[in-house]
């Protein structure tokens, strides 16, 4: 039985891990919302760790707000980057793993191909530098962990542009979508599938990976398909804009390349579409 510690648990991830987590019962999980676990407090997660024996720790807090980083640039760092610095040591201490998910805006979006975890990043927002150090303190501190770097998150939990779309047809709303960006919307399902699988497999191949869905787009044709599948191509006005305003910068092609991540554990990734239409049709 493998004890596994869930942090965030009440963000969109998190609920993720929770609605697939009965499907292994050779699995005992511990769900800790930030409020009950608030890992920028390091004396209340020792605590928690000399209670819990845990094997596996899932970190899925995270300051995720990228407009408003911009003026929150020391509550993100402390979250993103101190926080998960602090749960490094402490697997590091009690030999747990560490399970830790970064950013595709960990790179400036000036590539004109899918990015690869070795690619030189050159993070041109708060949110982005936040995680990228995050990323590096947890290499500094704990060999046994696995950073996946992922983009675009979407699912039925939280806020997200999926769930933002979604009422947005429900209010009969006219639509004006960016597409000036292009990345991976990326189902949330997907990746707490995949990070589950790879603790079920034990392969120990440690490190930086990138994980999103397969293939590309622009958030204009993320809106598009979601339109599409839930059969709203007709009823709703759906306008392209080019000049989408935004406090923080973003990077204009944030696609990640899923070669490395695909050879190490031998795991099919869906191509995005069919897993927003499997989503919408569930």
């Amino acid at each position: 039985m493998k004890n596994i510690l869930v942090t965030g648990a009440n963000g969109q991830l998190g609920a993720c891990f929770k609605k697939i987590s009965g499907n292994y019962p050779n699995f005992h999980f511990v769900f800790k919302s930030s409020a009950e676990a608030d890992i920028t407090n390091k004396s209340k997660l020792q605590r928690l760790f000399a209670e819990g024996n845990f094997d596996w720790v899932i970190n899925c807090a995270a300051y995720t707000n990228v407009e408003k980083a911009e003026s929150e640039e020391e509550k993100a760092f402390k979250i993103n980057a101190e926080a998960a610095k602090h749960l490094a040591e402490l697997c590091n201490e009690n030999q747990a793993k560490l399970v830790h998910f970064s950013t595709d805006y960990v790179f400036d979006g000036k590539a004109e191909k899918p990015y690869i975890e070795t690619d030189k990043t050159n993070p041109i927002n708060v949110y982005g530098a936040s995680k990228l150090k995050g990323e590096q303190l947890i290499a500094e501190v704990l060999k046994e962990h696995f950073i996946l770097r992922t983009s675009w998150l979407y699912s039925e939990f939280g806020h997200n542009f999926y769930k933002t779309i979604l009422r947005k047809i429900d209010e009969k709303a006219e639509l004006n979508i960016t597409t000036s960006q292009t990345g991976t919307p990326t189902n949330a399902n997907d990746l707490a599938k995949f990070v589950l699988e790879i603790i079920a497999s034990e392969n120990n191949d440690f490190g930086l990976y990138h994980f999103s869905n397969l293939g590309e787009a622009t958030w204009y044709g993320f809106a598009k398909a979601i339109l599409e599948f839930t059969g709203n191509s007709e009823e709703i006005r759906l306008n392209e804009s080019n000049n989408f305003k935004t406090i923080a910068a973003r990077p204009e092609y944030s696609v990640l390349d899923k070669n490395k991540v695909q050879e190490k554990f031998h795991k099919k990734i869906p191509e995005w579409k069919a897993s927003l239409k499997a989503l919408i049709l569930s």
